[in-house]
C-alpha cells in the first residue's frame, strides 16, 4: 500500500481510520493530491468522486444522515471550499456530522496573487462546531500539535453531531508516495456517555406534570427511533396528553395528530383557547408548520425541550427548561414519577382530527388532476418499506397534509430548508439506506441541483418523482408575492424546462405524465422498473394548483 509522503496527510488518514470514518467524498483537484492518494490507496475507506463541490457536500450529508456517523469531504484549494458552504450550513442546523478537509496553499502565499489561493482559514467558522488550521512542518511538536487538533475536531463531529472543518496547507511536491507510513498519531478517544437526570431535579418537574390537565408533546424532524415511538405511544394513553407529530418525525401512533395544520386551521375561538397547553414538551429538530409556531407563540405556557445534541432555541418564546438527555432517557425516567390525569384534552382534539381527516378523504376522492391529487396518488400507490426523501418548499408542505404510512422513513433538509441540495442528499442517502429511495421534488429544486445526476453511485432502484408545475408554486400559495408585478419572473421564475434531456444525458430512465390516467399508468411502470435509476416527470403546469389548494382549505372547515 502506498502512503502520501507528506506527514500531515498521513495524520489525517490514520486518525480518520482509527475513528472509523469510512466514507470519504473527494472533489477532484491537485492541491488535495496527498489526501486523495492516501484515501484511495487504503482499502479501509470507501471513496466517492463527485466533481461538483456543492453537490458533493450534500451527497456526503446524505450519507451521514443515514449512518449517523461523520463522512469526510475533501477538496482542493481556492473557491472549491466555498461551494461546500450550503451543505455545511444544512449539516450545522440539522445536527448531521461531517468532517470537511480542505487542502490549502502555503501560508506565505495567501493574498500574493497566486492561483487558487484564498483566505481559507476559518472561512466556514459561522456554521461549524470547530475550525482547525494545521501547520506545515515535520518536527515533533508540529506533528503533535496537528494530531491533537485533528483529534479534537473529529471527536466533536462524532459526539456533538455536526460539521467540523480541518484546513491543511500543502507545499509541493504533492504526489510523492512512500511504502511505509512515517507517523502513527495517537487516537484520543472519548467513550460515549449516556447522561441521566438527577431524580431529585426531575421530581420537581414531575410534580408540575402531574398537576396539569393539558400537556402537549410536539415532535419535530427525527431519524426513525422505535424506542421513542413506543414511549410516545405509551404517554399518549394519558387523556391529558396530546401528541402532535410532523411528517418528518418518523413517529406513528393511533393517538397522534400528524397533520397539524389540518387540526388547527380555522378552529373556533373557543377551541383555540382549549387547545392551548399548560405544558409543552418538544423533541426532535425543525418544525415545518408555521401555523403551530404562530399558535404557540401566543400562549403563556411552560415549555420544556428534550435533547442532548444542541442548544435549544426558544422557537415558541416560552422556553423554561432544557433537559440535556436523549428523549428515550427522559421518558424512561419520567415514567417512574408520572401519574395519569383525567382530562378531555386529548379526546376532544382527536375527535376534531377524525372529522378533519374525513373531510380530507372526501375531498381527495373527487378533486381533479393537480399537485394535491399527485401527492394523494403517491401516498396510495408507492410501495411499503421505502425511504421517501422530500424536497423543500411546497413539496414538504403538501406532505404535511397527509398521514405518512408507518413503513415509510421520511427525510428532508430542514436544517436551513433550502432547495439547493435535495437531489444530491437523496442520492447520497440512497447509497446507505438499505431500502429503495424515492425522491419527490419540485421543478425549481430539481433543475437547480441537476448536477446531482452527474454521479456514478446512483443505485438502480433510486427513483425521482418530479412534479413540474412550471415554476416555484410556493410563491403563488403564500401571501405576499401574488400581489407583486414581479411574481412570474422574479418570484415564481416560470419556465418551460423538462427533465427528458437530463435523464438521457446521465443514463436514467424517463417517464412523463400530463393527466391523472397517464400518471397512474406511468406510476405503475415507475414502481416496477429497477433496471436503472428513473425519473417520472408529472406535468401540472396548466393546472390552477393554488385554486385547488385554496378550495381544499375552505372545504376542510365546512360541516360534513
Amino acid at each position: 500500500m502506498k502512503y502520501p509522503k507528506i506527514k500531515n496527510a498521513q495524520i489525517i488518514i490514520d486518525l480518520l481510520q482509527q475513528k472509523e470514518v469510512k466514507d470519504v467524498v473527494i472533489t477532484p483537484g491537485s492541491r488535495n493530491a496527498p489526501l486523495t492518494i492516501g484515501f484511495t490507496e487504503n482499502t479501509f475507506f470507501t471513496p466517492y468522486s463527485i466533481v461538483d463541490e456543492r453537490s458533493a457536500g450534500f451527497f456526503a450529508l446524505g450519507i451521514s444522515q443515514q449512518t449517523n456517523n461523520p463522512s469526510a469531504l475533501v477538496c482542493t484549494s481556492g473557491s472549491a471550499l466555498l461551494n461546500y458552504a450550503p451543505a455545511v450550513a444544512e449539516a450545522f442546523y440539522s445536527k448531521t456530522p461531517l468532517v470537511i478537509i480542505s487542502a490549502d496553499r502555503p501560508l506565505e502565499w495567501i493574498d500574493q496573487a497566486d492561483g487558487q489561493t484564498i483566505r481559507q482559514e476559518n472561512v466556514l467558522a459561522n456554521h461549524v462546531l470547530k475550525s482547525v488550521n494545521l501547520k506545515e512542518g515535520d518536527d515533533k511538536n508540529t506533528l503533535w500539535y496537528n494530531s491533537r487538533l485533528v483529534n479534537e475536531a473529529v471527536n466533536i463531529a462524532i459526539n456533538k453531531k455536526g460539521p467540523v472543518h480541518i484546513n491543511i496547507p500543502f507545499s509541493e511536491p504533492l504526489y510523492d508516495t512512500i511504502e511505509e507510513k512515517e507517523v502513527s498519531p495517537k487516537n484520543i478517544d472519548i467513550p460515549s456517555a449516556r447522561p441521566q437526570l438527577e431524580v431529585a431535579e426531575l421530581e420537581k418537574y414531575a410534580d408540575i406534570w402531574n398537576s396539569s390537565t393539558k400537556k402537549m408533546v410536539l415532535v419535530g424532524a427525527m431519524t426513525p427511533d422505535k424506542q421513542v415511538e413506543i414511549q410516545l405511544n405509551h404517554i399518549s394513553n394519558d387523556s391529558s396528553v396530546l401528541v402532535l407529530t410532523e411528517t418528518l418525525s418518523n413517529n406513528n401512533g393511533d393517538n397522534f395528530i400528524s397533520s397539524i395544520d389540518q387540526l388547527i386551521n380555522n378552529l373556533s375561538e373557543e377551541d383555540n383557547e382549549e387547545l392551548k397547553p399548560e405544558i409543552l414538551i418538544t423533541l426532535g429538530g425543525m418544525i415545518v408548520s408555521k401555523k403551530i409556531k404562530a399558535f404557540l407563540r401566543n400562549c403563556n405556557i411552560e415549555h420544556w425541550h428534550i435533547g442532548n445534541k444542541i442548544e435549544a432555541p426558544d422557537t415558541y418564546q416560552n422556553l423554561s427548561a432544557i433537559f440535556r438527555v436523549s428523549p428515550d432517557m427522559f421518558f424512561s425516567q419520567l415514567f417512574f414519577l408520572k401519574q395519569n390525569k383525567e382530562s378531555n384534552y386529548r379526546d376532544k382534539f382527536l375527535s376534531i382530527r377524525d372529522s378533519k381527516i374525513q373531510k380530507h378523504n372526501n375531498q381527495l376522492s373527487s378533486i381533479p388532476f393537480s399537485d394535491l391529487k399527485v401527492y394523494d396518488t403517491l401516498l396510495n400507490k408507492l410501495p411499503n418499506d421505502i425511504q421517501l426523501q422530500s424536497a423543500n418548499s411546497s413539496v414538504i408542505r403538501y406532505w404535511q397534509l397527509f398521514t405518512k404510512p408507518k413503513s415509510w422513513d421520511m427525510f428532508c433538509n430542514r436544517g436551513t430548508s433550502g432547495i439547493d441540495g435535495s437531489t444530491s442528499t437523496a442520492i447520497g442517502a440512497s447509497t446507505k439506506a438499505g431500502k429503495p429511495v424515492v425522491l419527490v421534488t419540485g421543478d425549481i429544486s430539481f433543475f437547480y441541483d441537476s448536477n446531482a445526476l452527474w454521479n456514478n453511485y446512483i443505485p438502480d432502484n433510486f427513483k425521482i418523482v418530479l412534479i413540474n408545475n412550471g415554476g416555484g408554486s410556493i410563491f403563488k400559495i403564500i401571501p405576499g408575492p401574488s400581489t407583486s408585478n414581479a411574481l412570474e419572473k422574479f418570484f415564481q421564475t416560470k419556465h418551460k424546462l423538462n427533465a427528458k434531456g437530463l435523464a438521457e444525458t446521465h443514463g436514467l430512465n424517463y417517464l412523463r405524465a400530463d393527466n391523472q390516467e397517464g400518471f397512474e399508468k406511468a406510476l405503475d411502470l415507475f414502481i416496477e422498473d429497477n433496471s436503472a435509476p428513473i425519473i417520472l416527470e408529472v406535468n401540472t403546469s396548466k393546472i390552477n394548483n393554488e385554486d385547488i389548494l385554496k378550495e381544499y382549505w375552505m372545504k376542510l372547515t365546512t360541516q360534513l
